[in-house]
């Protein structure tokens, strides 16, 4: 396994409030982490700079239609690398690992329309060279991840990270359109979501004022997010594994939601297949994931049967494909 340094705990803590809302501004994240405004500046842009951590705006699948599917792309062993990053360089694409060995890649897939989504699995993806077998389960919903951050780094108190935090409080059941003005916007936020005013009234036409306004509008009805993106290893997490887990329907919400409040558990959400819930596990080494394994998901009774699957290489994660422990940006398609 690769061996990289650790983030310091000043890194740890920007990055963790980074995480609570990433388009705080510089002075706020200052004021609560309690140093000065160049030092929360020069540290965000030396870990920017290098590839090490990006924020970045996505939209709320489920919010705006999208047609979210967890993918399991079995291939030849030649040949999982060559389609693992075709598949990351596609935009509709994210969270692109390589697993089992080397012969398997799960993904996410986020269709704008079903035509989309159907023409990737009955036509594309079958007739890739050496692909042997595909499965695609729709993402029903998402207990962990999306607008809800990451619980496993514990660098700021309570009191900092509710300083910090932006409250969700809007109807689930609406669904918001993306206009153009908010597509454009979200291209932009996709590459960088600390993105300024005047860069995204350029983008997308409007006055800086107008802009701001739309983005806190959309932000506001729970249509657009922002993500951390960083290598887990880069804060001390070197083991990670896709967990699949069989749970009586009865028991899968609260089951879910008993997921949603592991701090190792940065993603979980029912799916479709026989299995019913999906569950990303990252743990500070393999041990740590045996202890999770035997006691923690040991404990919980509704689970009748689990699906270990080591992560053995990240290609893409939200947005950024990754180069090493780098993330970079992928060429345009």
């Amino acid at each position: 396994m690769q061996q990289t340094e650790e983030l310091d705990d000043l890194d740890k803590a920007l990055v963790q409030a980074l995480m609570a809302d990433g388009r705080t501004p510089y002075s706020r994240l200052a004021e609560v982490l309690e140093v000065s405004d160049q030092t929360v500046i020069r540290r965000y842009r030396r870990l920017r700079t290098a590839g090490l951590l990006r924020v970045v705006g996505l939209p709320v699948g489920h919010r705006v239609g999208l047609f979210e599917s967890w993918l399991r792309v079995q291939c030849t062993p030649d040949a999982a690398v060559q389609v693992a990053d075709g598949l990351a360089r596609r935009p509709d694409i994210a969270w692109v690992t390589l697993n089992s060995g080397g012969t398997e890649i799960h993904c996410v897939s986020r269709a704008r329309n079903r035509a989309d989504r159907d023409a990737l699995l009955l036509q594309k993806l079958p007739g890739t060279r050496r692909v042997t077998g595909i499965s695609a389960h729709s993402i029903l919903r998402t207990f962990n991840g999306g607008p809800g951050h990451w619980a496993g780094l514990d660098v700021l108190s309570e009191q900092q990270l509710r300083a910090l935090e932006r409250p969700w409080a809007f109807d689930p059941g609406t669904r918001v359109e993306l206009d153009d003005a908010a597509l454009a916007m979200l291209a932009v936020l996709g590459r960088d979501g600390r993105t300024g005013y005047p860069e995204l009234a350029r983008a997308t036409g409007l006055s800086e004022s107008a802009v701001r306004r739309r983005l806190e509008q959309l932000r506001a009805a729970g249509a657009i997010f922002f993500d951390v993106e960083i290598d887990p290893q880069l804060l001390g997490y070197h083991a990670q594994a896709a967990l699949l887990l069989t749970v009586p329907p009865a028991e899968l919400a609260a089951t879910g939601a008993a997921f949603a409040g592991h701090p190792e558990v940065p993603f979980a959400a029912a799916i479709t297949g026989a299995a019913a819930l999906l569950a990303v596990v990252v743990c500070r080494d393999t041990d740590a994931l045996y202890s999770y394994l035997t006691e923690r998901i040991g404990a919980l009774r509704a689970v009748q049967q689990v699906e270990v699957v080591p992560v053995l290489r990240t290609v893409k994660r939200a947005g950024m494909l990754m180069d090493g422990l780098r993330l970079v940006d992928p060429p345009a398609v």
